[in-house]
């Protein structure tokens, strides 16, 4: 499979590069700075440098032209309202009609626990702006033509992989897991067909991921 990371040289990313070659996938990394260009190599990723922020939707198209698959892993990283706009919601959104412009069917999203539009972030909160953009880019994937799944993960942690899950459907409630439990469920993810079309709450649980997973299926 021909997958490419939007957002290559963040944290998740970082992790899932790796699993993806070691199960003999081929990984566009998605860098801004140049200067990354050589850490997503060491990943096992071939680089291209781009903007997202700054592209069309036509241009966007080109980048992820003939991949078997889009992975959504970018984020403005808080702070600035108007560059969370831009980056979680409005890029994400481009990034969704070019893969349906450029017939790239499945399409991968890293959101968050409890997005949705009953997320429940009051205005006054700084996190606020970012429920609110990753909302509006869930509901616009969900309404795509894409073979769509969106990963809501607890809050993230640069702790051990443990390989171990558990998912909204099994009784989570929003805690934490590792980026690199997250970059698994991501690898196993794209490899499921059954998970097209689902939205997959998790956080660090008693069950191995592959085990978690089953039950989201369809």
């Amino acid at each position: 499979m021909r997958v490419i990371v939007i957002g290559g040289h963040g944290k998740v990313a970082r992790h899932l590069t790796p699993l993806l070659a070691e199960r003999g996938h081929e990984v566009t990394a998605v860098v801004r700075n140049p200067d990354h260009r050589g850490d997503v190599e060491a990943d096992g990723a071939t680089p291209a440098v781009a903007d997202v922020a700054s592209m069309d939707t036509a241009a966007i198209a080109d980048l992820v032209r003939g991949h078997d698959a889009v992975v959504w892993s970018a984020g403005a990283g808080g702070g600035d309202p108007s560059r969370t706009y831009a980056i979680d919601r409005d890029a994400a959104i481009r990034s969704m009609e070019a893969a349906e412009q450029a017939a790239v069917e499945r399409y991968v999203m890293i959101s968050y626990f409890g997005a949705g539009p009953d997320h429940g972030v009051p205005q006054d909160n700084p996190f606020h702006h970012y429920a609110e953009a990753k909302t509006a880019a869930d509901g616009r994937l969900q309404d795509s033509s894409l073979a769509w799944t969106i990963l809501r993960p607890s809050r993230l942690t640069d702790d051990d992989p443990t390989g171990r899950i558990e998912t909204s459907r099994g009784g989570a409630s929003a805690a934490s897991v590792s980026r690199a439990d997250v970059a698994l469920v991501v690898a196993e993810t794209l490899e499921r067909p059954g998970l097209r079309g689902q939205v997959v709450e998790f956080n660090t649980g008693p069950l191995p991921v592959h085990e978690a997973l089953t039950s989201h299926e369809c």
